[in-house]
């Protein structure tokens, strides 16, 4: 949905997902953890309002917004997360790993960058099978030193792949600060391969969305990759694990002068207040009724844990 309304809806309901599974996170419904995607609404919401159906994304450990904006049922993520037969991997993936290939998501990954070549390989299979594609792929900050990453920023622009690459800037690769970790500019990197690059602020679902735009096109019409350097702020922990442990490494006034900006506010306030009302509610109800789905669900059978394991028809050796 690419209407103010469309995109409100989208940022809001990343943003109430998100603060819902923390809530299952405390009461251990949700086991291990999951990393927030608060703050960064408007990347995922922009990016994925520019796609077409059949388009596809690879995303990252911090990827719940970026299955909802590509349109994954929300019951069927919180299940997922919670560890659930009826998720959209049947538990199997959890929180880092969901996937749904009928919605063009090849999957999460918890490595760092191991999505980027994945979603360029997806590229180059489109591309020789003569199908009008593009992939978009996300990672962080954090990622854009890993040798997978500028290896396919090289591949990609020799073949001139129709995919985008999505860098979400929060600022800090776990605990550590950009400035100690990235020699040079994020864009810098790109452009080395020739790539065209941007830093937009991605805080403003709207501008996302335009800038998200022009790179599909580009990538559709068979000019080749583009990278947005997507600048936002990390609302919440990198992990929910902070909440227990508090690790001190940004203070208070840092925090609240980064949330300053936030991406619902700001989608938000381009709507009239019984609109935004509506919506909210519309949503609450949704949510309501994906936890109640999710705490319901069975969980797996032990007994099938190595299914799924290996490619239909394998047989593995006796023993194994």
């Amino acid at each position: 949905m690419t209407d103010a309304a469309g995109l409100y809806r989208t940022v809001r309901l990343i943003r109430r997902f998100e603060e819902r599974a923390i809530e299952l996170v405390r009461d251990g419904t949700i086991v291990g953890g999951i990393h927030p995607y608060l703050g960064q609404e408007a990347i995922a919401a922009g990016t994925c309002a520019a796609l077409r159906p059949g388009d596809v994304i690879t995303s990252t450990h911090r990827g719940h917004g970026h299955v909802l904006a590509k349109g994954a049922d929300p019951a069927r993520v919180m299940a997922e997360l919670a560890g659930r037969e009826t998720g959209l991997n049947r538990g199997r993936g959890g929180s880092m790993h969901a996937a749904d290939f009928a919605l063009g998501i090849l999957g999460a990954n918890a490595i760092v960058g191991a999505a980027v070549p994945i979603a360029t390989g997806a590229a180059w299979a489109a591309r020789r099978a003569g199908l009008d594609r593009v992939a978009l792929t996300y990672f962080g900050d954090g990622a854009v030193s890993q040798g997978v990453v500028l290896e396919t920023f090289n591949l990609a622009a020799l073949w001139k792949l129709p995919v985008v690459f999505v860098c979400e800037n929060n600022g800090f690769a776990t605990t550590t600060r950009l400035a100690d970790a990235v020699a040079g500019t994020i864009t810098g990197r790109a452009e080395a391969f020739g790539i065209p690059a941007k830093k937009i602020d991605a805080t403003d679902p709207s501008l996302v969305l335009t800038e998200a735009r022009e790179a599909v096109e580009r990538a559709r019409a068979g000019a080749g990759p583009s990278l947005l350097e997507c600048v936002a702020y990390r609302f919440d922990a990198h992990h929910t694990w902070e909440h227990a442990a508090r690790p001190r490494y940004r203070t208070d006034a840092e925090v609240a002068d980064g949330t300053a900006r936030d991406p619902v506010e700001i989608q938000g306030d381009r709507l009239d207040a019984t609109e935004r009302a509506r919506i909210d509610a519309e949503l609450e109800a949704v949510l309501d009724a994906a936890v109640d789905f999710a705490r319901h669900s069975p969980h797996p059978d032990p007994g099938g844990a190595l299914e799924h394991l290996y490619a239909d028809g394998l047989r593995t050796r006796a023993g194994v």
